[in-house]
C-alpha cells in the first residue's frame, strides 16, 4: 500500500548550466527525458538513489533501454553525458546512482515508506511461514493416534475463521449501511485488503474509524478512505490511541497559532 509515488523536480532545474550544455547536444530532448526517467526510477527502487533491479542485480543498458522504450545507443549516449556531467555516478559492480539524491529528495518520508514495506514483508512471511509448519504438522502427525489434536486444530482454525469473519463483517456492514455504496463489491474488497497489508495494529478498527470520519465530511468514496488511511501510515500512527494523541495535538497547535480551535 505504500510504494512511493512521487519525488521532487526542482522548478529551476532547466536554468542550471548542466542542463543548458546538454540542451546543446545531439538528441539533447531524449537525453532529459531519460533523465527524468532514471530519477523517477531511484524514487522507484527507493534505495538512496541507486537503482538496480535487485541489490545483486544492476541494470545494463540493454535493460534500461527496454525500460524507457529508447534505442540502446541513445540510452548510453545519455548515461556518458549525465556521468561525464557528474549528475549519475556508476560504480564499480555497475550499480547507478543520482548524485546528490539526498540533498534533494525527502529521504525521512523515503525511509519511512521502506521501513512500512519492510514490515509488511516480514509479517507475509510469518504468514507463509506458520502455514508451511501447519501444513507440515498435518503431513506427520497420524490420523489414528492423534484425532483429539486434529479436533482442537479443527476447533482453532474455525475461531480463526469466525474471527476473520467478524472482523470483515464489522467493516462491510458499516459499509452498507452508511451509503459507500451496497453493490460497489470491489471497492470492499480493495479496503477489506487493508486487514493484512497494513502496519496498523489493529487495522479494523482503524479502517471504521477512517470511514466515521469520511462519512462526518461527507466524503464517501474508496479513495477518501484510503487517503486517510495512507496519511496515518505516512505519520507512523498505528494505534486509535497513537491518532488520537495526534489530533490532540494537532488542536492544541491550531489553537496556539491563531487562537480559535476548528476541529480535527
Amino acid at each position: 500500500m505504500q510504494d512511493l509515488k512521487w519525488i521532487k523536480l526542482d522548478i529551476s532545474m532547466f536554468e542550471d548550466e548542466k542542463i543548458k550544455l546538454i540542451e546543446q547536444m545531439p538528441e539533447a530532448d531524449t537525453v532529459l527525458i531519460i533523465w527524468v526517467k532514471l530519477l523517477a526510477q531511484a524514487g522507484k527502487t527507493n534505495a538512496n538513489g541507486y537503482i538496480y533491479l535487485n541489490e545483486n542485480i544492476p541494470y545494463t543498458d540493454e535493460m534500461l533501454a527496454t525500460i524507457f522504450d529508447r534505442p540502446v545507443n541513445t540510452v548510453r549516449l545519455a548515461l556518458k553525458a549525465l556521468r561525464e556531467f557528474g549528475m549519475i555516478h556508476i560504480d564499480e559492480d555497475s550499480f547507478i546512482h543520482i548524485s546528490n539524491w539526498e540533498k534533494h529528495q525527502n529521504v525521512e518520508g523515503m525511509e519511512r515508506i521502506r521501513q512500512q514495506n519492510k514490515l509488511r514483508k516480514q509479517k507475509q512471511r510469518e504468514r507463509e511461514k506458520a502455514k508451511q509448519i501447519e501444513q507440515k504438522s498435518k503431513n506427520v502427525t497420524s490420523r489414528d493416534s492423534h484425532e483429539p489434536e486434529e479436533e482442537q486444530e479443527k476447533e482453532s482454525r474455525k475461531k480463526k475463521e469466525d474471527k476473520e469473519q467478524q472482523r470483515t463483517s464489522e467493516i462491510i456492514q458499516f459499509w452498507d449501511e452508511n451509503g459507500f455504496g451496497l453493490n460497489n463489491i470491489q471497492g470492499k474488497n480493495q479496503l477489506l485488503s487493508w486487514l493484512d497489508d497494513s502496519s496498523f495494529k489493529h487495522p479494523e478498527k482503524i479502517i471504521i474509524k477512517a470511514m466515521e470520519i469520511a462519512c462526518a465530511n461527507n466524503k464517501r468514496q474508496l479513495n477518501y478512505i484510503e487517503g486517510i488511511l495512507r496519511n496515518w501510515e505516512n505519520q507512523s500512527l498505528l494505534t486509535l490511541e497513537d491518532i488520537k494523541n495526534s489530533n490532540k495535538k494537532h488542536k492544541k497547535q491550531t489553537v496556539a497559532n491563531d487562537g480559535y480551535n476548528y476541529g480535527f
